[in-house]
């Protein structure tokens, strides 16, 4: 049997039915910033892996990062164990984020979920029974229980659960735009807080660009108003840099063009540059030092997989990548491409608005009926995008070649032109 046969009989993949309603890409090989097909078509990846990719496909340090660490300790388990690769991590990411304390786990979403339970256990320490969160509308955290709780309950994938999840606090998103004026939104937290200060334990956020809800991108200004009223009332900020971090806003730390330090943060995708599964929860050592010398004294969580070797290996391995600050240029140029090749997608009619940050460009259609046909289009003219709903975006690897990011964004325009309105 064909291996795609297989495929369709066995395989469920992720926000698909099973089998898959759609037809779904055969893919050979990747190489730098391209994916080959098994009719050996070349698509430009304009999604770097669902944004996880960030030095490209097949980058030589981080293989040989992998094959090196292979022959050595391919996994160990981290309870009552430590290794060198584990540890040297862990201080790099403290360095970089300004926090302290490091743990490990194995995705974005279980970040989440440690977090969220870092946050309660911080407040159970202090002999306070607060349990809420406060989130933003337009939220997301991930596809796991508790980080489903805290994303947008009425316009999310995950609103289906209704009821199911834990209830929490919702307050008005940032006003769209870099340079919006946030004063209503603000004003919102603030009143937010104040009303339920004496229940809530911590406050998260997507710093910046709220991702997979809109791709929204907003003014620093709120994020530095929320750190200033999370200090005001003892509640801890989250902030949720899995998709912003590691360089994607042109930022080490989406967090930065607020010039603020969150109390915990979580990061994933690029972390490993695309190559294991591998995310974080860092906190400050106030947080740590809490928890840790409380009743309790433990953080009561602990994957499997957490600290696996490979994974250490090749996130070590990406970050010192990232210590050249060639990344930033590239990321910067990137941006100015964006800024520069999205104008002409205005005028079109099927188009509302159009939004880019460093390595993240987005086109926002007044319809959410085209997205299937533009993609389509696009994968027939040699690019690989994934838009949902009213989204038609790309978010790219740095190494990306001018000319291939120049293609991505026309070939996006030129689907959303060839649409044939009824």
């Amino acid at each position: 049997m064909n291996w795609i046969e297989l495929d369709k009989k066995h395989v469920w993949h992720p926000y698909n039915s099973m089998p898959s309603k759609s037809d779904l890409l055969q893919v050979k090989r990747t190489d730098k910033t391209s994916i080959f097909l098994e009719n050996d078509d070349e698509l430009i990846d304009g999604m770097s892996s669902w944004w996880s990719c960030i030095h490209g496909y097949n980058h030589p340090k981080l293989t040989q990062a992998l094959k090196n660490q292979l022959d050595i300790m391919p996994h160990i388990m981290f309870g009552g164990i430590a290794h060198e690769k584990a540890s040297l991590l862990c201080e790099k990411l403290a360095k970089i984020s300004g926090l302290n304390s490091v743990f490990l786990c194995d995705s974005g979403s279980v970040s989440v979920e440690v977090a969220l339970k870092t946050t309660i256990q911080y407040q159970e320490a202090k002999a306070k029974k607060k349990y809420k969160f406060i989130a933003l509308k337009h939220a997301y955290h991930g596809d796991t229980l508790a980080a489903m709780s805290v994303c947008d309950p009425d316009n999310s994938m995950h609103s289906i659960y209704g009821s199911y999840l834990p209830s929490h606090i919702f307050t008005k998103a940032p006003e769209l735009g870099f340079d919006s004026d946030c004063t209503n939104s603000i004003k919102e937290l603030e009143e937010t807080f104040k009303k339920h200060e004496n229940e809530v334990a911590g406050f998260i956020l997507e710093p910046i660009v709220q991702g997979a809800g809109g791709m929204r991108i907003y003014n620093p200004i709120f994020l530095k108003k929320a750190r200033e009223l999370c200090t005001k009332y003892d509640i801890l900020l989250i902030a949720d840099e899995i998709a912003t971090g590691f360089g994607h806003t042109g930022k080490m730390f989406a967090c930065e063009w607020a010039d603020i330090k969150p109390d915990i943060m979580t990061v994933g995708k690029g972390l490993t540059g695309g190559y294991m599964t591998m995310a974080a929860m860092i906190t400050s050592k106030n947080v740590s030092d809490t928890i840790s010398n409380s009743k309790l004294g433990i953080l009561m969580h602990g994957p499997t997989f957490m600290g696996n070797p490979l994974a250490c290996s090749v996130a070590l391995e990406s970050l010192n990548l990232l210590d050249d600050n060639t990344w930033k240029k590239n990321v910067l140029k990137i941006e100015q491409i964006f800024t520069k090749e999205l104008q002409s997608a205005k005028e079109l009619t099927l188009v509302n608005s159009i939004r880019n940050i460093g390595a993240i460009g987005v086109i926002e259609l007044n319809d959410e009926s085209y997205a299937q046909e533009i993609q389509d289009y696009c994968v027939k003219n040699g690019v690989w995008i994934r838009p949902f709903g009213k989204l038609i975006y790309s978010i790219v690897a740095y190494t990306i070649k001018e000319e291939d990011l120049i293609k991505i964004i026309k070939t996006m325009i030129e689907a959303i032109k060839s649409i044939k309105t009824k």
